[in-house]
This record gives C-alpha cells, structure tokens and sequence, in this order.
C-alpha cells in the first residue's frame, strides 16, 4: 500500500478511504463497500418557475435572488452568488420549489443542457433548471462533479424538437456510485475549502466591477479629475 501511494503522489489517510477490493455492479468494478443507486433517490431533485412579468408585483423593487440558466452562461468557477433579475416575496409565492437554500446544485436543463454551479446565495430558479438539494449521504461537493462526470448520459437523455431538454423524470433513474460516508466526508472536507477560496475570489472580483462601473462614468464626465504628478526632482 505504501509503495502504491508513492507511486500514485498519495498520502497514505487517502488511499485508506479506499477498499482493498473491487466487486462487480451494475456501472462495472467498484471499491467493495461502496453501491450504486438512483440519483433520484439520494437527493431531493426539483424545477421551478417564472412568475408573470405582467405583474409589477412580482418584480419591482424584488430582493430575492431568481435565476435562468442565462446566468450561468460567463461563469467559469461553478459557483453563482448573484442573478441578472430579481424578485419579491410575491413573486416567490408563485414558485413551488420556493427559496432553494445556499449549497443547492444548479443545472440547466435546456437552452443548454449542461451549466452547472452551486448557489451561494439563498435563490428561486425558473423552469429551465433541474436544482438538487442534498441533504442525504451525497453532498453538493460531490454531486456536482458527478453531475459533470455523466454530462454525456445527462444530454444524451435529452429530448425535444425545438430545442433539448432533461425533464426531472429522465434524470433521477441516473445510476451514481455512492461512497462510504467517511470516503464522502473527508472528500468534501477538502473542495469544500476550494470553493470556499473560489467564492472570496468571487465577491472580490464583483466588488471590483461595481467599483469601476461607478468610477468610469465620473471619470468620463470629468465629475471626478486625478491631477497628474510627477517626481520631485531638485533641479
């Protein structure tokens, strides 16, 4: 074993989590120990809805985060912590799944299929997503890279002739592997901190674009002038 993990670059508490033995399923060899299930039946998986833009109601002066899967078309680092639109509490009453909470995995399911991230935010979603809450043995660390893992599965199950998309009911038969919780637990211990750094990084880059969306204007306009300064050179 200790051979094994010098010749792999892994620490010794890492390949403990793993069996010393394969046996058969149906998705092939996997550790002994470990099984495989229905996504479907590991986490809660939800959709949900656009309240009518006809009423004023819904819309204005909304604070509560709502999401298409237009949001997640520029981002690169899998996480969302804000949304294009946003909605009132009227609003959200006219969604079933409500205000998903933060750590929901998010994935389009049409118009693409395939955009991933996990909520920071407490947010609502529209119909063109399938959100997972994991609140079982799976968790949203682990859920979303299986969930990039299957892309192909996921978009071959796909169907629709203006344009593709994954109902909830051709998702959740998806078979996943499920670990041994120690194995889960101390895989999501470590990317948690990764999306934890991904996250500061984040906010800190949207901190830095209102800031220059605020200043350009004024600088534009002249509204704000920086004087031009040079050495002090003693002639």
């Amino acid at each position: 074993m200790d051979v094994l993990a010098e010749e792999l670059g892994l620490s010794r508490k890492v390949l403990d989590l793993f069996p010393d033995e394969f046996e058969e399923s149906e998705l092939g060899l996997i550790p002994k120990g470990w099984s495989v299930s229905e996504i479907g039946k590991e986490i809660d998986v939800v959709g949900g809805g656009t309240p009518s833009t006809k009423v004023n109601e819904y819309w204005e002066n909304g604070s509560i985060y709502w999401t298409t899967p237009k949001d997640l078309s520029n981002i690169k680092d899998k996480i969302i912590i804000n949304t294009e639109r946003k909605i009132t509490i009227s609003g959200l009453a006219k969604i079933s799944s409500g205000l998903l909470p933060v750590n929901t995995v998010l994935m389009s399911s049409r118009a693409p299929v395939g955009y991933l991230a996990l909520a920071k935010v407490p947010i609502a979603i529209n119909q063109g997503y399938i959100a997972m809450r994991c609140e079982k043995t799976l968790t949203p660390e682990y859920v979303i890279q299986w969930c990039e893992s299957v892309m192909d599965e996921i978009k071959q199950r796909a169907s629709g002739t203006t344009f593709a998309e994954i109902s909830k009911k051709n998702f959740k038969p998806i078979q996943v592997i499920v670990p041994k919780n120690k194995s889960i637990t101390t895989y999501t211990k470590i990317i948690r901190e990764l999306y934890k750094k991904i996250e500061k990084n984040t906010h800190q880059n949207k901190n830095l674009t209102q800031l220059r969306d605020t200043l350009l204007p004024k600088l534009l306009s002249g509204e704000i002038i920086i004087e031009e300064t040079g050495p002090n050179i003693d002639e």
